[in-house]
């Protein structure tokens, strides 16, 4: 089985004055976001191979609905979704761990939904709320930290996003990984033209 060389880079923020706001898309775009209050192995999921088809994410395919469940129903984990006119647009979920410490554990796009500036303020926005996430799940101390890697293997555009939000690399790795192929949403799966395009 060939190899592939894949390069991570970790990334933190130490006080929340490290964060950078986004100029966000335009209104006419309809973009908000919210958090997904219910734990839903399923949406979560959907969200989980509908941005990480194209980039290789592979590490929750076999998860089981119970898996899911679990990890979802952990206090502290959330999900924050962009909707653009009512449409997912993307998420990125946090997971913080003891000692003040927030994970962004995933953050991304659908592909139709890459390159119309929804990507920096969602990045924002979720930075801000691992900022706060303790005062909505009081029983957490509060965030020190906020950090996320990314690797060669994501979207070209992921690092400079994290960069400019405010995000610093504190640890770079290479490894050699075996060279898989990318497992969809589906093939054929793409930008599609606006209704009246």
């Amino acid at each position: 089985m060939s190899s592939v060389t894949v390069t991570t880079w970790y990334l933190e923020q130490t006080s929340p004055a490290d964060l950078v706001a986004a100029e966000g898309p335009p209104a006419e775009q309809g973009v908000r976001i919210v958090r997904s209050q219910v734990p839903s192995p399923e949406f979560s999921r959907f969200l989980y191979t509908a941005v990480g088809g194209d980039i290789l994410w592979t590490d929750r395919l076999g998860w089981s609905f119970a898996q899911w469940a679990e990890h979802l129903g952990q206090p502290g984990v959330e999900t924050w979704v962009a909707y653009e006119r009512g449409t997912p647009a993307g998420f990125i979920e946090l997971n913080p761990s003891p000692e003040g410490a927030v994970e962004i554990a995933y953050f991304g796009l659908l592909p139709a939904f890459r390159g119309r500036r929804i990507g920096g303020e969602l990045l924002a926005y979720g930075i801000g709320r691992a900022w706060d996430l303790a005062e909505r799940w009081p029983r957490r101390e509060p965030t020190r930290r906020v950090w996320v890697h990314t690797c060669s293997d994501d979207g070209p555009h992921a690092m400079a996003n994290y960069q400019r939000r405010g995000l610093r690399v504190y640890e770079t790795t290479v490894t050699e990984e075996p060279q898989v192929a990318m497992p969809g949403p589906w093939p054929g799966a793409g930008p599609v033209a606006p209704a009246g395009a």
